[in-house]
């Protein structure tokens, strides 16, 4: 549902049918309100509010262990990388930014009592877009928030996933 410019979001823990391209077209350039609640429309209307006002914008994703936070981030770069103006830049930008994703997760992923692969770190993701509204550069700030797992898990919890790999060979 829409709450203002806010949507909220839940986890329906399988996949749905309504991140595909086709749904990416929908949202790309209508009003805000026009259509459905989705994560297209608040990516949609942050970028073009971006581009009109030459302005800096932000997508805040917030919730609780499980809410499906990451996957959202995902979603709405892949947005970006399908409907913004395509240049050479852009795919490195694009691959850059959603092929390091897995890498820190398994830095930084473990499994808790609500969640398999639950992140345990803090992520700032920044695009930065030129004048025409093209990517062009970003980067990802990771900060782990719960140190504390790495020398005590809770019953039925691990550490980071990386360390078991690490320690297996």
């Amino acid at each position: 549902t829409y709450i203002g410019s806010l949507l909220v979001s839940v986890n329906p823990y399988q996949e749905l049918d309504i991140y595909t391209v086709a749904q990416m077209q929908l949202y790309r350039g209508v009003n805000f309100f026009e259509m459905p609640p989705h994560l297209y429309a608040i990516a949609d209307n942050a970028y073009r509010v971006m581009c009109s006002e030459y302005n800096n914008h932000f997508i805040l994703i917030s919730g609780e262990s499980g809410a499906g936070k990451t996957e959202a981030s995902k979603k709405i770069l892949q947005y970006y990388a399908v409907t913004c103006p395509t240049t050479e830049q852009l795919q490195t930008v694009r691959d850059r930014l959603l092929l390091s994703n897995p890498v820190l997760e398994a830095f930084g992923n473990a499994k808790t009592l609500r969640n398999d692969n639950s992140s345990r770190f803090g992520k700032y993701m920044d695009i930065q877009f030129d004048f025409k509204g093209a990517p062009v550069g970003g980067h990802i700030l990771s900060y782990l928030i719960e140190k504390s797992r790495v020398v005590h898990q809770n019953h039925g919890e691990r550490n980071f996933h990386i360390f078991y790999q690490l320690l297996e060979g």
